[in-house]
């Protein structure tokens, strides 16, 4: 990509390099302005500053919720710390509590069962056990959330109702979410002590997310904010406040990213519901990765106004709020909630779409889907877990009744190059700025984006627009190829959705994310994608065949990342993807596709029960 330079612009880099030498020469420099004040801190305090706070974190846990030493060095030696381990450290209403879904809680408390502050500090007491296990929150808001609780708990006695239908629901939310009363860092050091880097805004703990205060507002309680890659831009949780964020059902592997403490608070069960972001598949991963069911929804119909983010100007493409849960049923309930308050009325990108019931009825009216089924994209095989999970709903499917039509979609690689130029076109030179503000340098994920040792050029408006052109024609040439199915399907539509992996992984090793070809393009499209778990990799079924012939030199690398022993036990699942704003039709067929699965796994199906051409599995059965 070519990039210009004028005369101005060589003035421009001579003079920040002149500020950068000054900088350097004091050990604290404060960058003054009129306003807030961009703060700079010595390449040596960085480490310290960390530190302060990660101890500062470990304060706001309750002393009663410390766990004991020997627990701690139990866990670094545990490769499954969801389920029984960690239940084992609960008490009877600690674990009662959380092992219950948002419709259980929300029902018990609508009736006077439950009170919330019961709920709220159960739930604050397991994130609180999650967090020690694991470093998957970089907030911690206990004391004002069970605070909060308590003060929903007097409106109830007063008025005999609740506040919304999300009265007394504990909420984490990855951090780049602004709470009252929280920092947000996004995982910068930088930015800890400041409002997105700079101090004396008057927002530092005291600015809302909209998202936030809609939660609110129906009655939600943000317990804590959880872990994230330093910039975003990467498929692995990592920074150098809070440190790797592990696999809970197996800590060789990650929970992903980039909303992997997000992921990893759920597998722990640590809130009953939270919400992450993606652009690239940023909460279909780490759903997957760690066993959960996920929305990704089409730009504007969550509130995204007043969120911090990397890239934030580039609304091409634009950054989604996601929805993690353990069920559909709750991610259901969260989406139809936050509807309800109009989010088009307080945010000029949000649209103007209530949740429309209509379309969940025209799919239960349905008596046969019709459904895309994408064994692979032609370039990379799935991993035998996930390819056996793909076998799994398609058997459970047409046991149902329903077609599946082979899905052959354009190009993955276009969209692959589309979405890099428009989401990183700038060079990053906001993540590298954000660095300099403490001189922490990049964790390794994240290394690749300056290859250099410092931020590339940003490509030219005009290589901009080319790639929005090529964006609109790769959107118009997959439109077109959906429409064609009509062809192929039994009720003169084309089909309703298709099923597909989220990735070629069962989680990954770290360091070892090598294609995105499987998620990349549905931010491309703006298309809405539902993740559902079906089953757990399995060192015995999950192998690799002899036989096996790649299909591109690609999937001969990415197949060779695979270790059956490794990643034994690896949560493993796949997307379901809907059309550009099809929300409450996806909601309904995953619905109907989760209940399929469960009824196929009762009669004993795992996948294996007949030959099969996927091309990388044993056909001995």
């Amino acid at each position: 990509m070519d990039s210009y330079l004028t005369a101005d612009s060589f003035s421009l880099i001579f003079i920040s390099s002149i500020a950068i030498v000054i900088l350097s020469l004091k050990s604290t420099t404060l960058l003054k302005t009129k306003g807030p004040m961009r703060v700079f801190v010595s390449q040596g305090q960085w480490q310290e500053t960390a530190a302060k706070k990660r101890k500062e974190t470990l304060e706001k846990i309750k002393p009663e919720w410390i766990l004991e030493d020997s627990v701690l060095n139990n866990v670094k030696h545990r490769r499954v710390i969801v389920g029984e381990f960690i239940e084992g450290l609960l008490d009877d209403e600690t674990r009662r509590f959380t092992m219950m879904d948002v419709p259980e809680l929300s029902k018990g408390i609508s009736d006077g069962s439950f009170r919330s502050t019961q709920v709220v500090t159960a739930f604050c007491k397991r994130a609180a056990f999650a967090h020690q296990l694991n470093q998957n929150l970089l907030e911690i808001g206990f004391d004002q959330a069970i605070s909060h609780a308590q003060k929903l708990d007097e409106y109830y006695d007063n008025h005999q109702k609740v506040i919304g239908p999300l009265h007394g629901i504990p909420i984490t939310l990855k951090d780049q979410f602004h709470v009252k009363g929280m920092e947000t860092t996004m995982g910068y050091v930088g930015w800890i002590g400041t409002f997105e880097g700079e101090k004396g805004t008057g927002k530092e703990k005291m600015f809302e997310s909209e998202l936030v205060r809609e939660l609110v507002r129906l009655g939600a309680v943000p317990i804590g904010k959880t872990s994230l890659v330093t910039s975003l831009w990467a498929p692995e949780t990592n920074n150098h406040i809070s440190g790797y964020v592990w696999n809970p059902h197996n800590t060789l592997l990650s929970a992903g990213g980039s909303s992997g403490g997000e992921g990893a608070l759920q597998a722990l069960r640590g809130s009953p519901i939270g919400f992450g972001t993606d652009i690239g598949g940023s909460v279909s991963m780490p759903a997957s990765y760690n066993g959960l069911f996920s929305l990704k929804p089409s730009a504007g119909r969550l509130p995204f106004k007043g969120v911090a983010n990397s890239g934030s100007g580039q609304q091409v493409m634009p950054t989604v709020i996601g929805i993690i849960g353990h069920s559909i049923t709750a991610v259901r309930i969260i989406f139809e909630s936050l509807m309800s308050v109009q989010p088009s009325l307080h945010d000029p990108y949000a649209l103007p779409i209530p949740y429309r019931r209509a379309l969940e009825q025209e799919i239960h009216d349905t008596s046969r889907l019709n459904l895309g089924f994408m064994e692979h994209d032609g370039v990379v095989r799935p991993h035998p877990p996930i390819a056996r999970a793909l076998r799994m709903v398609k058997s459970a499917l047409e046991r149902g009744g329903h077609k599946l039509i082979p899905w052959k979609q354009p190009s993955p690689d276009e969209a692959v190059d589309i979405h890099t130029a428009i989401a990183r076109g700038d060079g990053c030179i906001d993540v590298w700025e954000n660095l300099e503000l403490s001189g922490e340098p990049p964790v390794p994920e994240i290394e690749h984006l300056f290859p250099r040792k410092k931020p590339s050029p940003s490509m030219s408006l005009r290589d901009h627009e080319m790639f929005c052109i090529r964006m609109k024609r790769y959107r118009e040439l997959y439109m077109n190829y959906w429409n064609s199915t009509v062809a192929e399907t039994d009720n003169g539509h084309p089909v309703e959705a298709v099923i597909l992996a989220v990735t070629p992984y069962a989680a990954i090793l770290p360091g070892s994310s090598y294609y995105f070809g499987y998620n990349c393009f549905i931010n491309v499209l703006d298309y809405t994608s539902i993740v559902i778990p079906v089953t757990f990799a399995n060192e015995d079924l999950d192998v690799v065949d002899s036989s096996f012939q790649p299909l591109t030199g690609r999937d001969e690398v990415n197949m060779g990342l695979y270790d059956a022993k490794k990643f034994h036990g690896a949560p493993a699942g796949i997307q379901i993807m809907g059309r550009r704003l099809h929300e409450e039709r996806l909601l309904r067929i995953a619905q109907l596709v989760g209940q399929a699965v469960e009824k196929y796994k009762e009669s004993g199906g795992n996948g294996m029960e007949r030959q099969t051409s996927c091309g990388i599995c044993p056909t001995k059965l």
